[in-house]
């Protein structure tokens, strides 16, 4: 199981809609509204990389609002 944390910026005024579009998105694990350079942060899971990058591309990238996005992939330190 892949997870990364999605940092999101979106278009002024839109931050509650792209949140409340987020919370029903399917492999999406939590939502977040943040202060600071970036207005939500979204952590995702998937079987694998190229299922959190077709996450972030086809179903995060295409919500309203939103305007630009940093995944930062979770790795396993032992």
């Amino acid at each position: 199981m892949a997870k990364a944390f999605v940092l999101i910026e979106t278009a002024v005024g839109k931050t509650r809609d792209v949140y409340s579009a987020l919370e029903k998105l399917e492999g999406i694990k939590s939502v977040d509204v943040v202060t600071g350079p970036y207005d939500v942060i979204a952590v995702v899971e998937g079987e694998d990389l190229n299922n959190i990058g077709t996450l972030v591309t086809n179903k995060i990238h295409p919500v309203a609002g939103v305007t630009r996005t940093v995944t930062c992939l979770s790795i396993r330190v032992s």
